[in-house]
């Protein structure tokens, strides 16, 4: 067997220490003579899976005792109207618009109450993020969301901007566990578990107590956070084999010495890929460096008619899935946190002789 290295957006590369462990747990899960995939998720061979996972996560990411975390189903999509649904109660939302992903989340909000966009890059082509001194935000809005990295678009926030007392909402699906975060500094956190946790499936919620009293009305079931954190996620059957595998991701990222350890090693992933790029006359990124992502590097080829052989080389190397997102062409490379860095050192080498031999 060859395992490609796989630059994937998501579903996304996971480690292979998890992968490999995964398969000599499928048949019999640790002495239960069934896969955990079979048995109940009310048993206690499960709940206990279920426990340690919520237990390491809350360690990996330092979050505080008055948050509730949520393992869900229906992707960060799903809770695009979980949140308004969860906290709007009637008031205006702001959103701040950065590329596709808020994009998708804001016009979603709309179906539920009045949005304010305090701010958008669109105009520049989603190259960079709003000054935080232009935002328009309401100092009575329920709560302020924003999108921490736009895969498509390659564009991070350089920090956790400031918006006083209102709840900073944040999806941070293709950045969660890529390096310590302050918690304390959001009303709620979701992430789709397919980039950096787990496989597609699993959603994770992060949400403070405080907000789980809000009048919510009419919020299906399973949307309902207040439900769920009183059922442990269990109000319905939950993906337990997403669960499970992610649960085996946050015991992975603890023995590599926990996200500051993880954070060294995805800057300098990123910082040579970029390096390479701005020294190439060859290679370019679209992005704003400020704005750079850790996670998701877009990159464009000096001419385009070469972008098929690129990735036909690029694929018989063993470098896998770089074509960038069919809204914006070009190439992209995602280097999650399961991508090693000699994958990244990888494909510099292949690109430094792709421009060799056709520059």
């Amino acid at each position: 067997m060859t395992r490609v290295m796989n630059f994937s957006a998501g579903p996304a590369a996971l480690p292979q220490a998890v992968l490999e462990r995964a398969r000599d747990e499928l048949l019999d899960f640790r002495g239960s003579g069934m896969s955990v995939m079979e048995m109940s998720h009310r048993g206690k061979p499960f709940m206990a899976v279920a426990e340690k996972a919520e237990h390491d996560l809350r360690k990996l990411m330092n979050i505080p005792e008055d948050y509730s975390v949520l393992f869900l189903q229906g992707g960060a999509t799903g809770q695009f109207a979980a949140i308004p649904m969860n906290l709007a109660n009637g008031q205006g939302m702001d959103y701040v618009d950065t590329g596709a992903w808020s994009g998708k989340a804001i016009k979603e909000a709309q179906k539920y109450g009045p949005v304010n966009i305090v701010a958008s890059s669109q105009a520049s082509g989603y190259d960079s993020i709003p000054d935080r001194a232009t935002w328009n935000l309401d100092p009575n809005a329920a709560f302020v969301h924003y999108t921490p990295n736009e895969t498509i678009g390659g564009v991070e926030f350089p920090d956790i901007p400031e918006v006083g007392d209102v709840p900073l909402v944040a999806d941070m699906s293709s950045t969660i566990l890529s390096r310590p975060i302050d918690v304390s500094k959001f009303g709620v956190i979701y992430a789709g578990a397919q980039k950096n946790i787990g496989p597609a499936g699993l959603t994770v919620v992060i949400v403070r107590n405080d907000l789980l009293k809000r009048e919510r009305g009419a919020v299906p079931a399973v949307l309902d956070w207040a439900l769920q954190a009183e059922n442990d996620s269990m109000y319905n059957t939950p993906p337990t084999f997403g669960w499970y595998l992610a649960g085996l991701v946050f015991e992975w990222l603890l023995d590599q010495g926990g996200l500051e350890a993880m954070a060294e090693v995805n800057q300098r992933k990123a910082t040579k890929l970029y390096q390479y790029i701005d020294n190439s006359a060859f290679y370019r990124n679209p992005v704003e460096p400020s704005a750079r992502s850790w996670m998701n590097v877009p990159f464009i080829l000096a001419d385009d008619a070469l972008d098929g052989t690129f990735l036909n080389e690029a694929d018989a190397a063993g470098l896998s899935s770089l074509k960038g997102h069919r809204s914006v062409g070009g190439m992209r490379a995602s280097i999650y946190n399961a991508v090693p860095e000699s994958a990244v050192d990888t494909l510099i080498e292949f690109m430094a002789d792709f421009e060799n031999r056709h520059a």
